[in-house]
């Protein structure tokens, strides 16, 4: 089997993709701060920061292929510590593309839908960005240099994603639910919309784009839909307590990193590729009568 570096695989997308690429590859994952152990992934503490390390595991493992999910991804969090969040999500992506580069392998990039200002939604792949938060500025950065280092790189595009809670990273499905079940308020936008998919689809489509891709691909999921519209589907398919969902604005929240109102992707260049993301009323059926709510 044909090496896979995955970075992050501590992270709730990088769970997900480590459970299905090891189907088909040798996978070595990288953490950080939090220390885990998946069956059949060989997991490394690395930062990814220091580019010495980072340079060592590469001659070490000699991977075949690599995918990037590792980042600090919390907007929120990059406009308060501009320096910290730089160093992982900028300077990190750009010397992984040149490592990928260097011993000429596949990589493939998650970047994110708040790439775009909300305006002008849905967006394609050729539409201009405008971030209008570090974050969204910090992953532009590193589409652009890291294409211009390593033209090959697949720079996904990522939605918002839900799904089963991993050993130590959950999505933001969780706290709504438990919030629902413990009875009290839920205060949901009505005018902030994106394209969400589950983890495991999102794994897929990052698996897809590392073999079929070179530059920008979206991988959003096939319905637009408002956080407070995801929260009565939720409602519906885990049968839960509706009384405490309550419909807010972006306007009523005061938060550090400035959010955009819709960032819905149009992802038919993946669709077209053979990335299917299933109705959200299909993924949360699975989930259901999966039981994997919490676990």
């Amino acid at each position: 089997m044909q090496k896979l570096l995955i970075t992050g695989a501590s992270g709730f997308l990088g769970w997900h993709l480590c459970q299905l690429a090891k189907q088909n590859w040798e996978v070595y994952g990288t953490y950080f701060s939090h220390p885990i152990e998946i069956p059949n992934i060989k997991m490394l503490k690395v930062n990814l920061t220091n580019f010495q390390e980072l340079k060592q595991i590469f001659s070490d493992i000699q991977p075949q292929a690599l995918i990037h999910t590792a980042a600090l991804s919390q907007p929120n969090y990059c406009q308060n510590y501009p320096e910290e969040s730089y160093a992982i999500n900028v300077t990190a992506s750009c010397n992984i593309a040149g490592l990928c580069a260097d011993y000429l392998i596949p990589c493939a990039f998650t970047s994110t839908d708040l790439v775009f200002d909300g305006l002008n939604a849905p967006y394609q792949e050729t539409d201009p960005v405008s971030p209008v938060n570090l974050y969204g500025e910090q992953k532009v950065m590193a589409e652009q240099e890291m294409l211009e280092s390593y033209p090959k790189t697949a720079v996904c595009r990522m939605p918002l994603m839900f799904g089963a809670a991993t050993p130590i990273a959950t999505s933001f499905m969780q706290p709504f639910i438990q919030t629902l079940q413990q009875g009290k308020e839920l205060n949901l936008f009505i005018d902030e919309f994106r394209t969400p998919v589950s983890g495991i689809t999102a794994a897929k489509g990052l698996l897809l784009a590392l073999e079929k891709v070179n530059g920008l691909i979206h991988l959003g999921g096939k319905e637009r839909i408002s956080r407070y519209d995801f929260g009565r589907l939720l409602i519906e398919v885990f049968q839960l307590p509706s009384t405490g969902l309550k419909a807010c604005r972006q306007q009523d929240v005061k938060m550090a990193a400035p959010r955009p109102s819709d960032v819905s992707l149009n992802s038919s260049k993946a669709f077209a590729l053979g990335y299917q993301p299933l109705s959200l009323q299909q993924e949360l059926e699975k989930l259901a009568k999966n039981n994997r709510i919490n676990n």
